[in-house]
Order: C-alpha cells, then structure tokens, then sequence
C-alpha cells in the first residue's frame, strides 16, 4: 500500500497527506488549445494541471466507449468475384460513416430478422456493381481502368437505402449518412463478376469491436522539460541541437562573425522526443537535465467519424462524468 500511494505522488501529481481542495484546482487548471486540422478532425490540446490518471481515463473512454455508427450485418446477394464472402463483410463492417451515432438508438436485443429493423436504430446500404469491358476505351491501352468499367470498387459505391421515415427525418441523404470516405478500395474485379449486398449499420462501441472506436489515436504524454544546467558554445552547441527533434534547440549567435560566441539555448522543449542521444556524448550529457513537468499533459486525438475531435472529447466527458454519478449513487445505497 505505502508503494502504490508513492506511485500516485510521483505520477499523477497527487499529495494524499494534503486536503484536496476544489477552489484551488479550479485556480490551476487550464485547457490551452494547440493545432486543429482544417476539417477539424486533427485536434491537439494542453491539460495543465490535471492529474495524469485523469488524461488516462478520458483516453479510454475515447477509444472504448464514445459510440458510433458502423455495419454490422451484410446481406450478401451475389458475389462471384475473387474476395470470400467472409472478408468482403469485413471489410465493410470498417468503412467509417457519417451517421451521427447522437441521433440514433442502441438496436434491440430481440431483433433478429432482417424485416424487424426499425429506423430509430438502424442505417441500411445497398452495394451492387459489375465488371464490364470498356469497349470505348483505347485499345492499345492495358491500363485497367481504360480496359474495364468498375474494376474497382470503392466505398462511394455504398448507397443509403432509407427505411421507414428516415428519408424525412434525414433531408441531407447520403450527405448526413452516406460514407465518410469516398476513395476507401474494397476490392478488384474483372468482366463478368459482380458484387450485390445489403448491410445494416447499428450503433455500437469500442469495447464491442474496434470497428465502433470514433478514434484513430487518442494519447497523451507530459511535456518535455529541458534545462542546460552548463552553458554550451561553439562547435558543442551544434551538436547537442543535432541530438534534439527539429526546433527543440536553437544556436544563437551573440558576437557577430566570432563562431566561439555561438551557444545553445532551449527554443521549445515541445517538440521533443526523448530520444536521450545527448547522453551517447560524455562532454554534452552533464550540460543537459531531461525532466518532464508532472502537471502539464500534451493530449491529441483523431478522429475517423463525422464528429469533430472537439466534440468527442466532450461526449467522453460527458460517458466519464456519468459513470462517477453511478458509482457515488452505489456508495449511498451500501448501507440501504
């Protein structure tokens, strides 16, 4: 026991013999947004003084329990190409879409025909092409794409298929449910071979199958901590910034055209990846102390659904901030 309350000292910046006291984390705490992509799907953010263990838990409630929408059951009518059956609805069941997982139901447990879907929890996708010579293409090409006609099959040849009211409900069609992803390649055919299936999308969540995780990467480190506790000049300062990630070390000049003047100064220990070549040169590893700030965490996450990597942080918070209701709702009732 003392090990493990030695352990949430040293990593989470948590003192167990202090009072904790809200008002003063409240003073502390800062969330300082860093880069967001365009689409907002790349988000990048600091978490400065939070403990680690909390950073944890939101990065596991990203990648296992934020839901989502994805295939789950395919129908296959014809398949006479080369892919098995098995791994064609494989890999359909991994084509993220744009279903807003917010709008729609967990399916029900006691539907198991196909006609017992309902449109509050399920999306149904139509998949048909064929294969067929390109008799207006060039004939001395061998470029498949000018011998064949849909040789390849792509995920913009997954069509909606409404069901029930969902194409009221859902005015934008396969803009708001269609595939995320247009150029997704799921297979090759020839002449004469044709693909034709119907899937069922329901809503799920990643401790279920990967396939409902709303995340590529969702992960957190500390922020780096460089200090040159020695100056480092001259032919010195160009190799301990060699030893660093680009930008993490600058060389400043401070007499102009005297290069023994050139010293080394800490520019942004951000971009640092602790990679420890300083220490490969004994006259450059007692010149540097590598650390990490215990109360500053780099948190990015990306998102592969419709949602913005904003909002499925807050959704996470939000899963989080439920389960802490339960469980305080359990320890009342222990002695009920």
């Amino acid at each position: 026991m003392l090990y493990l309350k030695n352990m949430a000292s040293e990593y989470t910046h948590y003192q167990p013999q202090q009072d904790w006291n809200l008002h003063n984390f409240q003073k502390e705490f800062k969330v300082q947004v860093v880069r967001e992509s365009e689409d907002e799907r790349e988000l990048e953010f600091d978490l400065i003084g939070y403990p680690v263990g909390f950073a944890n838990a939101f990065r596991r409630v990203l990648l296992s329990e934020v839901p989502t929408m994805a295939i789950e059951k395919v129908y296959i009518i014809n398949n006479t190409s080369l892919i098995q059956d098995e791994v064609l609805a494989h890999r359909l069941g991994l084509i993220p879409l744009r279903a807003d997982a917010r709008l729609f139901e967990y399916p029900s447990s006691t539907a198991k025909d196909e006609d017992e879907v309902s449109d509050q929890d399920t999306l149904r996708y139509e998949l048909k092409v064929s294969c067929t010579w390109n008799h207006q293409g060039s004939k001395d090409s061998r470029r498949t794409s000018d011998m064949y006609r849909n040789s390849n099959v792509y995920s913009r040849d997954i069509k909606w298929v409404p069901i029930g009211r969902q194409a009221e409900l859902y005015s934008r069609g396969a803009e708001q449910l269609g595939v995320l992803e247009n150029d997704i390649l799921i297979c090759k055919m020839r002449p004469g071979q044709e693909i034709h299936a119907f899937m069922h999308a329901v809503k799920g969540i990643g401790k279920d199958h990967a396939k409902f995780s709303p995340v590529a990467t969702a992960s957190y480190r500390l922020l780096p901590d460089i200090q040159l506790i020695k100056p480092v000049k001259g032919e010195m300062a160009d190799r301990l910034k060699s030893c660093f990630s680009i930008g993490v070390i600058e060389v400043i000049e401070n007499k102009l055209g005297d290069p023994d003047s050139r010293e080394a100064r800490v520019k942004n220990p951000r971009y640092d990846s602790c990679s420890r070549n300083v220490f490969q040169h004994e006259d450059l590893k007692g010149c540097v102390r590598l650390s990490r700030v215990r109360n500053h965490i780099i948190f990015t996450i990306e998102s592969v659904v419709a949602l913005p990597s904003s909002v499925l942080f807050i959704e996470a918070i939000k899963i989080l901030k439920g389960k802490c209701k339960t469980f305080l709702e359990e320890l009342e009732n222990i002695g009920k």
